[in-house]
């Protein structure tokens, strides 16, 4: 079912009654632009509901709660995540390659899944579904940094900067693209991973 376009529907527009006009995955998508606009505690399920012209109770027949919006699309953006580390191109061969692999995987997921991606680097840990993203957002990073460390111990890396460091300032390169990137632009998202690791690792080569 194809959903809705949230452009011509206007945000004061009455709630339809009867057949939801937005399937699950529509509705997931109008709540995480919402979200990412105002906010996930300034966003009220009256607010969705008028900016889908539904009712609550046709909300409510696709998603239990507000909450359960947040916990099924940071799923999309952490699933899509640990996917890369779980492929076997991230844990065969030289840690340089698998480090390369996994920088641009991650930036092939922002990429793909933006809207959700961009939410999930704005939660604060405000309740338990938040807490449990950046949980898991640790373990991630704690990942990439124990390949920092393996590439760095082979001398494809230089060893002059902490991995965890190294780590950081890797992902802060990469999660800055929600700031800036919008498909359709004039930039090659099918590209953009393979650029960022291009400059990231050139700069942390050893000589």
């Amino acid at each position: 079912m194809t959903a809705a376009n949230p452009a011509t529907t206007p945000a004061d527009s009455p709630a339809r009654r009867g057949r939801p006009g937005y399937d699950r995955e529509g509705i997931l998508d109008v709540a995480v632009r919402l979200f990412n606009e105002q906010g996930y505690d300034a966003t009220s399920v009256s607010d969705l509901a008028r900016r889908l012209g539904l009712a609550k109770s046709a909300l409510y027949h696709h998603f239990s709660s507000k909450e359960e919006l947040l916990s099924v699309a940071l799923e999309a953006a952490l699933g899509g995540l640990e996917a890369v580390f779980d492929d076997p191109r991230a844990s065969a061969g030289a840690a340089s390659d698998r480090l390369r692999f996994v920088l641009v995987g991650a930036t092939d997921v922002l990429v793909a899944r933006l809207p959700a991606v961009t939410l999930l680097l704005r939660v604060r840990g405000n309740s338990p579904v938040e807490q449990m993203a950046l949980e898991r957002r640790r373990v991630f990073d704690h990942r990439v940094t124990a390949l920092v460390a393996e590439a760095q111990a082979e001398g494809d890396v230089r060893d002059d900067v902490d991995a965890a460091v190294a780590a950081r300032l890797l992902f802060g390169m990469i999660n800055s693209v929600v700031e800036w990137y919008r498909p359709g632009g004039g930039v090659d998202g099918g590209r953009l991973g393979a650029d960022i690791v291009r400059i990231a690792l050139d700069g942390l080569r050893s000589s």
